[in-house]
């Protein structure tokens, strides 16, 4: 039996009747005299902060999460700062339907390595992660979706990250593997010269939940992004383009060479903004290239510049192509290009 079919059966059982019992009127009863006495206390004695203490409380919840229960079995909902929780459904802030299907715990204090099988419904999934770890060490971990893996796997960051699974087709479940045993693709060098080498990873703990999600009815546009930098380095921005994905999906620029390097760079918002990723070519031909679009909300700009060397008096045109690894259909995402140059 997988948890879903669990949590099936205890709704099942939840709606039907309540079992035989004399003296349940009067044990109601007295329960309501107990909760008003309760809240006749409360109120004495807090009528001049409960109001405030509410309002400051109210922007903070988050549905699904749970502190302590009051006497009376009531749940408050609170959100944790410095772990935001996995719950059992969620909406978007686009209007996307998140409902969970598994949890697992992965770490070093819970085991390096955990599976889940899951329900395969044909809906989009994505993995949410919360992770203790401090991240400065490419600390990651590792996932299969059945046979597949996804690279490059998941970062351990700050706050809660949603990531987007594959979901196989012609079967009515998957086992997702989560392994942390296996060294990070991170790499550094002391100096420019010297080869890169691994870095030993920060041990880390990992809260994970695999969401199927419900497109929203009707697309909600995002808010324009932040003006690129006027300038990257040495590098002064020279042109923009702008759109919103997968309405328009491509940039062009026409750049006179003048033998000098230019640069391509990207920012996006949206709530699968990240998702986003880029590709470039020069008079049609290839670069091999895929960056991810920036999320700039503070801080540093989060650069991921593309360097393209254009012949001294040659004429050519750059086409930056947006595309996403798996259909969205009603999340939309605004892109803003830049190109860069000396």
């Amino acid at each position: 039996m997988t948890v879903q079919d669990l949590r099936d059966v205890l709704r099942e059982r939840g709606e039907g009747p309540a079992p035989a019992n004399p003296s349940r009127h009067d044990q109601v009863r007295a329960r309501i005299r107990r909760m008003r006495r309760r809240r006749r206390a409360v109120v004495a004695a807090t009528a001049g902060t409960a109001v405030a203490a509410v309002a400051a409380l109210g922007p903070s919840l988050l549905p699904g999460a749970q502190a302590a229960r009051p006497a009376d079995g009531t749940a408050v909902v609170t959100r944790s700062a410095d772990r935001p929780e996995l719950p059992e459904s969620f909406t978007s802030a686009d209007g996307a339907g998140y409902r969970r299907l598994g949890m697992a715990s992965v770490g070093t204090s819970s085991g390096r390595k955990a599976t889940i099988t899951i329900p395969v419904t044909g809906k989009p999934l994505d993995l949410a992660s919360v992770c203790s770890g401090s991240g400065r060490n490419h600390a990651s971990l590792k996932i299969t979706v059945g046979r597949r893996p996804v690279f490059p796997g998941v970062f351990c960051l700050k706050g809660r990250r949603l990531i987007s699974l594959p979901v196989p087709q012609g079967t009515g479940e998957v086992t997702i593997s989560f392994d942390t045993t296996t060294q990070g693709w991170g790499c550094v060098r002391d100096k420019p010269s010297d080869p890169c080498r691994k870095v030993k990873e920060d041990p880390a703990d990992w809260s994970l939940a695999v969401y199927e999600w419900t497109p929203p009815e009707r697309p909600v546009e995002p808010p324009a992004p932040r003006a690129l930098p006027r300038r990257e380095g040495d590098l002064m921005l020279e042109e923009t383009r702008s759109g919103t994905w997968p309405r328009e999906s491509s940039a062009t620029f026409r750049v006179r060479g003048d033998g000098r390097e230019v640069g391509i760079d990207q920012i996006c918002t949206g709530e699968l903004a990240d998702r986003l990723r880029f590709s470039s070519r020069v008079d049609g031909r290839d670069l091999g290239s895929n960056t991810s679009c920036g999320v700039w909300k503070s801080g540093s700009f989060p650069s991921a510049m593309m360097g393209i060397t254009v012949p001294k008096g040659k004429t050519v045109t750059i086409t930056v192509k947006a595309s996403m690894p798996a259909e969205a259909p009603n999340r939309l995402v605004r892109w803003s290009v830049g190109l860069y140059r000396k």
